[in-house]
């Protein structure tokens, strides 16, 4: 028994590290349309958008707030492109205790890109000179899973490893939500 098609809308902004030289119009706009009221100042600590910048090394890496995480990786990775070296955190958009990146100032809440909503296109985008960001959205396609399908699932599961197995795995992963 086959699920019914489901599509979803899918909104991106790609970066592209080459163009970036680190001029923070897209943390200015952000900021700028996230302040109560709207536009009312400019405080790029608010922007959900960062350029960590290392200008030394001629770096420049625009990243997104994403989700936030209750705990820190180790963050010892470091990426070699076009011979030059990123650190881990460099393409992180997560929030996390580790560092101060996408907090709120006032509150330390953590913030998170909502792609401005209200708007056609992100205003980052929109204002990035040198076309570093840029949007796509499209429509991606899923197979819906009917419940007669999971219960099917799961009852193997059932079979194969037990009831009670099952549950505590259900409820652990629950836990970590």
């Amino acid at each position: 028994m086959k699920g019914e098609l489901k599509k979803n809308k899918v909104r991106r902004i790609i970066v592209n590290l080459d163009k970036c030289n680190g001029c923070r119009a897209c943390e200015l706009v952000c900021s700028a349309v996230h302040a109560k009221p709207k536009y009312s100042s400019i405080n790029p600590a608010r922007s959900r958008i960062q350029v960590v910048m290392d200008p030394l090394n001629d770096e420049y890496v625009p990243i997104r707030a994403c989700d936030y995480s209750k705990a820190g990786c180790d963050g010892r990775r470091v990426y070699m492109i076009n011979e030059k070296k990123y650190s881990e955190c460099s393409f992180c958009g997560t929030v996390c205790p580790t560092r101060d990146l996408f907090k709120e100032p006032d509150s330390g809440l953590p913030l998170k890109c909502d792609m401005c909503e209200d708007e056609k296109e992100p205003l980052c985008v929109q204002a990035c000179p040198d076309g570093v960001l840029t949007y796509e959205e499209e429509e991606e396609v899923e197979e819906e899973v009917k419940p007669g399908e999971m219960e099917i699932g799961l009852k193997s599961l059932v079979d194969k490893y037990g009831l009670q197995k099952v549950a505590d795995t259900f409820a652990r992963m629950s836990q970590k939500g």
